[in-house]
């Protein structure tokens, strides 16, 4: 089969397509035929040795996939042969990754992908669904009514963390950098789309949350590398939650009078270190969104799957480079 593979860390130009030998799943796993793939930022650090990782070389690179279910393992008791799945967790803790026409996963990582939902969208919404839902859901205790802000609102975390709010009966406010972005914000739910380099910003956001009869933000969901506690607690609501899962390298001063006289949290997370269990409940609960028309994986620029290279390098530039070049997820098809 072919994939891509890297044999050493680096930039992009070590991803190779390569042909790998067609693996054989063992007894909990099912053997995926892949139809799409998503990249994700997490995919690019680990590729590049930003992120200690076990990489068994040669290493297939991705986390996400979706796709149909060609054989399983003799052990294997939700899925048969035939039946479509999505999921993410692959590259991770010594795991090979999904970039490949074949991947063999445990069940335990994968959930059923709804009808009417193409891989393309199974796979851009993996990770990054996963991640909404959990920072949402399990961690931040979102409850309707509330208002949630989320920083970056057009890229693959900010578009799935729109959806999921709104359809947990929250008020959405994000922001985006031009007028293209902040429509599709718009068209996700969001009720107030503000343009992020605006210098009234915090005062819209402020005015907004009295309009809306609320003391401010009740759940921050911070996807930036570089956040600002300073900017942010005056703004969150008594009891608020502020969600953080990037920025690794980010030391910010840190006003503790301010927040704990508010009686706020403050929530880190890291998708990956969700149990399968809590992993599986976020899916369906993504699953019944889905069939609920209440989710959308937006699907942004696809390239074949021998462009991995380019595709890491699109990535990069939105993510460390800032360039603002892409809006939605990237996506690669076998």
């Amino acid at each position: 089969m072919k994939a891509a593979v890297i044999r050493q860390t680096g930039t992009p130009d070590v991803i190779e397509y390569a042909e790998l030998p067609k693996p054989t799943p063992g007894p909990t796993e099912v053997l995926v035929k892949v139809g799409a793939v998503a990249v994700n930022p997490i995919d690019t650090y680990i590729r590049g040795g930003m992120i200690a990782a076990k990489l068994n070389f040669p290493y297939i690179i991705g986390c996400d996939l979706a796709g149909t279910v060609e054989a399983c393992g003799p052990a294997v008791k939700r899925y048969k042969v035939g039946d479509r799945v999505w999921g993410s967790n692959q590259g991770l803790m010594g795991r090979q990754g999904s970039f490949a026409e074949y991947a063999a996963v445990d069940e335990k990582w994968l959930y059923p992908t709804p009808e009417g939902e193409s891989d393309e969208e199974a796979a851009a919404g993996a990770l990054v669904g996963i991640t909404a839902h959990q920072g949402l859901v399990l961690h931040g205790g979102l409850k309707a009514g509330e208002v949630a802000y989320i920083s970056g609102g057009s890229g693959g975390v900010g578009t799935s963390v729109i959806q999921v709010a709104k359809a947990l009966g929250a008020r959405v406010i994000t922001t985006a950098g031009n007028p293209e972005k902040q429509e599709l914000c718009r068209k996700l739910g969001a009720d107030l789309v503000l343009d992020y380099r605006a210098p009234n910003v915090d005062d819209e956001i402020k005015k907004y949350c009295e309009t809306a009869g609320v003391k401010g933000v009740g759940v921050w969901f911070e996807t930036q590398r570089d956040p600002n506690p300073e900017r942010i607690i005056p703004l969150m609501a008594p009891r608020g939650r502020i969600i953080v899962m990037a920025g690794r390298e980010a030391r910010p001063e840190f006003p503790i009078g301010p927040f704990y006289v508010k009686d706020l949290r403050l929530i880190g997370f890291a998708m990956f270190n969700a149990t399968p269990e809590e992993q599986r409940d976020c899916g369906l609960g993504l699953n019944e969104m889905y069939q609920a028309g209440k989710w959308r994986p937006v699907v942004g620029k696809v390239f074949p799957l021998s462009e991995a290279a380019a595709a890491h390098r699109l990535q990069e530039e939105n993510t460390l480079q800032k360039k603002g070049t892409s809006m939605g997820k990237i996506v690669l098809k076998p």
